[in-house]
């Protein structure tokens, strides 16, 4: 068996173009729906692993895709891809995130990669950002055969109190949340809000850097990433416990935080390390967004999870029964 990420990359910008034999895009169905998504092959012959990367709340998989490129270049296969209703993918209404239906997109994500000649169906390995975080440890809980999970700046729970917000900002956001429930419920076109804004703002995330964490999450280009997003999933929010999945984990887990992280605090980030019987901690400075502005931060991060999944690709199968 050819060595998972036998040759670690720290440096995106350094990758021989002739490492990566193609990227092609794809797509599989759910439930009646089009995902679509890129694949990534490296140019090593014969099954190879699978990375399959999960973005977070409101993000698209286009942000991924140099991560997808460095896993690539090492020697695994990269699959990104869209949640439905979001970025390239098919579904409706737009801009709503709800957590049953990503976690059946993984599930979808992780059949189409095992069912592909190129890669080896019982290496795959799952990768979150954010809320993805908290979802590829839910879908591994229930899926014993993934090889191994790295959740980078998961969630597992909301910071106690949001730094800049008052009183009566929560409860404008409380009552945002809660008109467009109602109005998912009667069938109605979601009420949506600002992803980022200023403090004072109606949304999800206010702060004095909006337009720089704007910027994070469309990057330098084109992206098909937007400021708007249905509130409601945030109440799905408030009744998901990832760590209660990550006790039932039984691949191995790496959790790469922000030391200053206010979105996805360390120490509700810490539990899921700590609740996952083959858990690791990697603490890195910074904030939350500090993990898409800082490149060189990143390849750190990546060179980090590299070296994770290929030692647990290197170890001897774990006995299932």
């Amino acid at each position: 068996m050819v060595s998972l990420f036998a040759r670690v990359l720290t440096d995106s910008k350094s990758i021989p173009a002739g490492l990566i034999r193609m990227r092609t895009t794809v797509s599989f169905p759910v439930a009646g729906v089009r995902c679509t998504g890129y694949l990534y092959l490296p140019a090593d012959s014969g099954p190879v692993p699978c990375v399959v990367l999960c973005h977070g709340f409101s993000g698209t998989m286009d942000r991924l895709f140099d991560y997808a490129e460095m896993f690539a270049a090492a020697g695994s296969a990269a699959l990104v891809f869209d949640y439905r209703g979001f970025g390239e993918s098919d579904g409706e209404p737009r801009q709503v995130p709800d957590i049953a239906g990503q976690l059946d997109d993984i599930r979808a994500a992780v059949a189409f990669a095992r069912g592909h000649e190129r890669i080896d169906p019982d290496r795959i390995f799952l990768w979150g950002n954010s809320l993805g975080g908290a979802h590829v440890i839910t879908v591994a809980a229930t899926d014993p055969h993934i090889a191994a999970v790295v959740a980078q700046i998961p969630f597992n729970g909301f910071p106690d109190r949001v730094a800049g917000r008052s009183t009566g900002d929560t409860l404008k956001l409380l009552g945002a949340i809660a008109w467009d429930t109602v109005r998912g419920k009667l069938g109605m076109r979601p009420y949506y809000i600002p992803m980022v804004g200023h403090p004072g703002d109606l949304a999800v995330t206010a702060t004095p850097e909006a337009e720089e964490h704007i910027r994070t999450l469309t990057g330098s280009g084109e992206t098909l990433w937007r400021n708007s997003i249905a509130p409601r999933a945030l109440l799905q929010m408030m009744r998901y416990h990832p760590a209660e999945s990550a006790a039932r984990l039984s691949c191995p887990l790496l959790v790469c935080v922000a030391a200053d992280d206010q979105e996805t605090p360390l120490e509700n980030s810490r539990a899921l390390a700590d609740r996952a019987p083959h858990g690791e901690l990697r603490i890195y400075p910074g904030t939350h967004f500090t993990f898409y502005t800082d490149p060189e931060l990143r390849r750190r991060v990546v060179a980090d999870q590299i070296e994770f999944y290929r030692r647990t690709d290197d170890a001897p199968p774990t006995d299932m029964t």
